[in-house]
């Protein structure tokens, strides 16, 4: 049988950012029923998703297996951290140093193979009907994120609820809940000229619109794109909700950058994982639900790669080992930077971090004239795990020797999900109606992995 190509990955259509606040409803029953039944119904909590699209290897990052064959072992040498046994690569030298407030799950696995089905299943919860080898399948479920924008949206609000940095994923839509769910994409804040996304402006000298009915016209204006039926659905809820956003000093701060210290920044790092991990930081911190950063490159140009590391990713031969060298020192830190500042402003319990791709990489290398990689690997990957109140400075489950298979603890997406979802004070359970009026369990699977609680 012959394997499809993999494709890579496939930018998403810009979408109309404000105007996509104001179509359709929510019902307000529904909001509160789930919020109730998690239990968490009084806590502002956030997630922040650094997505490392393409599929991260699982065998240089967190699972290394030293002691494994030449085709199988890391390409990186392990070091330990501060957490005795929970050795990481050696390009993370940060993350070691704050091991302790780290929790790696190493036994994640599923069965999708392709880019964007594995996306749906780790984002979702859901497992596409049909598999897509072409990487170019759209989920028909709605995500965490769109999830929590259902929920959590209401008139009080000031942040919108779902953020991508510089965009959210390609393969799942909201779908059934609405398109005012879609995440506002925020662009890259590492550019010099960066510049809130919510920008509405009137006039030809920039005057700032400041009454309802000239806002409501310019959204008017925004939507002029989006399905008329779908813009017929709008509600004054929703209108108030959009009116807030727009209008708010709060929001138009959060986005801010210049408002952190230049030696904050530097810390973080003055690049497109860095920089958008110390925006997802203040937008976390003013309200915003889930903010996902689709981390595909810290940087662009012909000497950077995603996490795709097959042979030829992106058309280009080589050792995939000189693409990750240059990539990994910049996921380290920006994901330490994140995780020590958390910590240093004490809201590490209400701010949830979570680092995965769709999947992970083949055990075994593969070589052939044009360079050396690894393939898609649903089978085992590793998943990373910060704040949250979780209970940190452990490794939870293990593979075989060869990082083939969960050979501890095997851990499903629904896993991780049900622990987001529990801190977002979201019900799992909790159930929405589809377009033929068939009730949807947002996890019909999972628990919550009870070491991390």
């Amino acid at each position: 049988m012959t394997t499809p190509r993999c494709r890579g990955p496939i930018r998403r259509r810009e979408f109309l950012q404000a105007g996509a606040l104001g179509t359709a409803g929510i019902f307000l029953s529904d909001v509160l029923a789930a919020r109730a039944a998690s239990g968490n119904a009084q806590r502002r909590t956030s997630v922040i998703l650094m997505y490392l699209h393409g599929g991260p290897s699982q065998l240089e990052t967190y699972d290394l297996k030293p002691d494994a064959p030449s085709d199988y072992r890391s390409i990186y040498g392990p070091i330990a951290t501060r957490v005795p046994g929970m050795d990481i690569c050696e390009l993370f030298p940060r993350q070691a140093r704050i091991a302790d407030k780290l929790a790696i799950v190493r036994s994640c696995h599923h069965t999708m193979a392709s880019h964007s089905d594995g996306g749906i299943q780790v984002l979702t919860g859901k497992t596409p009907a049909v598999p897509d080898p072409t990487s170019t399948s759209v989920g028909e479920h709605p995500d965490f994120g769109h999830v929590t924008s259902y929920i959590r949206s209401t008139t009080a609000n000031t942040m919108p609820q779902y953020v991508g940095l510089p965009n959210a994923a390609y393969m799942t839509n909201p779908t059934y809940i609405g398109v005012q769910h879609k995440p506002l994409h925020a662009g890259d804040p590492s550019q010099s000229n960066y510049r809130s996304p919510i920008q509405i402006s009137a006039g030809t000298a920039g005057e700032k619109l400041s009454d309802r009915k000239r806002l409501l016209a310019a959204l008017d204006l925004l939507r002029a794109g989006i399905d008329q039926q779908q813009a017929l659905l709008a509600t004054d809820k929703m209108r108030d909700l959009a009116f807030n956003i727009l209008t708010s000093p709060e929001t138009a701060q959060a986005f801010d950058l210049s408002r952190e210290t230049d030696a904050l920044r530097d810390k973080y790092g003055r690049n497109r994982w860095g920089q958008g991990a110390l925006l997802a930081r203040r937008l976390a911190e003013a309200g915003t639900g889930v903010v996902t950063m689709f981390m595909n490159t810290p940087f662009s140009g012909p000497d950077w790669t995603n996490w795709d590391d097959h042979i030829m990713n992106a058309g280009r031969p080589g050792h995939f080992g000189d693409y990750m060298t240059r990539r990994l020192p910049y996921l380290d830190q920006c994901i330490a930077a994140l995780v020590e500042d958390l910590h240093e402003r004490g809201t590490d319990r209400e701010i949830m971090l979570v680092v995965m791709g769709e999947f992970g990489r083949t055990p075994r290398l593969s070589k052939n004239s044009n360079g050396v990689g690894r393939d898609h690997w649903p089978q085992a990957y590793s998943v990373l795990l910060a704040g949250g109140g979780l209970k940190t400075g452990q490794a939870v489950g293990a593979t075989n020797s060869k990082a083939e298979y969960p050979a501890l603890r095997p851990t499903s997406p629904e896993d991780i999900l049900a622990v987001v979802y529990r801190h977002l004070g979201i019900d799992p359970r909790h159930e929405i109606l589809n377009h033929a009026g068939r009730p949807i369990p947002l996890l019909s699977q999972g628990r919550v992995i009870q070491e991390l609680i």
